[in-house]
Parts: structure tokens; C-alpha cells; sequence
């Protein structure tokens, strides 16, 4: 019976099979059927962030990341399924409608020429779905956005939520402007002895930088990421140089100065 329920040519069925097998409370994976949507839930962050990372470094894992991230979303459907809340297919389903509803341009009567109006288009919808679903209770504006995004994402999102309801800068040279006020007041508080004042405007630095760069047309979440690569990069060389040219293993026995050099010469590269 098992090796016909697994022996499935459509790939989909094939999946729901062996997850359903996989959390089988008697015959399945010890840690499979134990899992909750609690435990899993680094899980997806993880899968998420390595496809990510296929799409950026390396492409030819991509499908392999997917992959890996398609099966938590299995996962929590099987999970669901046993509770009586909702199946695979139900999550297809539901996914299929939301789709149609939110392009009219492409399936009904609506129009939108450009990605902007399609973003306008959906959001639009989006608002008037969680309005129907509230039955006309009163929202803010960013109380839809999702809890658990990264912070930069979040930040990202805020701004561009907020910018047309007009509270935004009008250029980039504003916002840098504000960047350097807020960094005047970091160096204030680094004087003092208030750390939890001294966190509260590093926050506030972070935030305006995040939006400095949204303001130039980048993402702050993956201009980070790009920015952090480098660095891992560059320190790679760094280890290689000292080992190179000072026969040196642990960068903790060369002086701050050394490094500092080596540094260059690697950024010169």
C-alpha cells in the first residue's frame, strides 16, 4: 500500500504522499510527526533566505532551494490537514482566487498598463478585501504589515507605505540631510551614560539610512546583504594575505596596523 501511494507519477501527489508518510504517528519519521507549526517555523525563514541567496550566488541550486522550501509549505499543510483546518489544496485554492481577484486588468474589466498601476491595482484590492473582512472596523495604515519581516524589509515597507499618503521627503539630499542629523545625535548620546537613549538613536539612524536608500531606488534589505557578501569576501582575502605574505593563521596576533594594510592591498584589488 505505501510503495503504491509513493509510486505516483503526478510529483505534487507524490509529495503530499510521503509528507502524509512522514508524519504517520506509527510508522512515520521520529521528527517529522512530532513538529508543530511552531517548531518549523525557523524553518521557512531559513528556506526562504537560501533561495534567496540561489537566486543571487548561485543559480544552479535554485530549484534544488525551492524545493526545500516547497516542502514546508507541505509540511504545515499536512500539519493543518490532521487538525481539521485546512488542506494543500484548500491553500491552492484559496491562492487561485486571491489571483484573480487581485489582477482585474488581466482576468475581468480593470486596466493597468505599467508594474506601477499593477502594484496601485492590488494594493487597492487588498485594502478592500481586509476592510470587508474587518466589517468596517477602524485600521491604520500600517497595522496590515506582517510582524515577523526582517526589520529592514519592514522599514522599507513602512516607507513606502507612508510616502503617498504625502509624509515623505521630497529628495535623496533631504534625506541625507537627515541622515546626518541623526547621527549628530548618536555622537551626542555616545557622551552620555544613557545606553537605552544611545540604542533608541542608533535605531533611529538605521531607519532613516534604510530609507535613504529606498528613496534612491534600493532595497536596504538586499543593498545589506550585497554590502555584507563583500565583506565576507574581502576578509576570505585578508586571511589569505596574512597567511600569504606573514605566515600567519590567527589574525588576533597582528597588530591593529598590519591588518589595516593588509586591508588595502585587498580593497585595491
Amino acid at each position: 500500500m505505501l510503495v503504491s501511494r509513493l509510486d505516483m507519477t503526478n510529483p505534487l501527489e507524490r509529495l503530499k504522499a510521503i509528507v502524509a508518510q512522514l508524519r504517520d504517528p506509527v510508522n512515520g519519521c521520529p521528527w517529522d510527526k512530532v513538529q508543530t507549526h511552531q517548531t518549523l517555523t525557523q524553518y521557512v525563514i531559513e528556506e526562504a533566505y537560501e533561495v534567496v541567496e540561489a537566486i543571487e550566488d548561485s543559480p544552479d541550486k535554485l530549484e534544488e532551494e525551492l524545493g526545500d522550501l516547497l516542502l514546508q509549505i507541505y509540511l504545515h499543510s499536512q500539519i493543518a490537514s490532521e487538525e481539521g483546518r485546512f488542506s494543500i489544496e484548500s491553500i491552492a485554492d484559496q491562492l487561485c482566487e486571491k489571483l484573480i481577484r487581485r489582477h482585474p486588468h488581466v482576468f475581468g474589466d480593470g486596466n493597468a498598463s505599467t508594474p506601477e498601476e499593477v502594484k496601485q491595482t492590488w494594493e487597492a484590492v487588498k485594502r478592500q478585501e481586509k476592510k470587508e473582512r474587518e466589517s468596517g472596523t477602524s485600521t491604520h495604515l500600517l497595522d496590515d504589515l506582517p510582524g515577523h519581516l526582517p526589520s529592514l524589509m519592514e522599514c522599507y515597507k513602512i516607507g513606502k507605505k507612508v510616502s503617498p499618503k504625502n509624509f515623505d521627503w521630497d529628495t535623496a539630499e533631504e534625506v541625507l540631510a537627515k541622515v546626518r542629523e541623526e547621527l549628530g545625535e548618536v555622537e551626542a548620546e555616545l557622551a552620555t551614560s544613557d545606553p537605552q537613549k544611545l540604542q533608541e538613536e542608533i535605531g533611529d539612524l538605521l531607519f532613516t539610512v534604510a530609507q535613504l536608500a529606498r528613496k534612491v531606488g534600493f532595497e536596504p534589505e538586499s543593498t545589506l546583504k550585497a554590502a555584507n557578501r563583500k565583506f565576507k569576501k574581502r576578509f576570505a582575502h585578508l586571511e589569505d594575505l596574512a597567511m600569504s605574505e606573514l605566515q600567519e593563521r590567527d589574525l588576533a596576533n597582528l597588530p591593529r596596523e598590519t591588518l589595516e594594510t593588509l586591508w588595502q592591498k585587498v580593497k585595491a584589488k
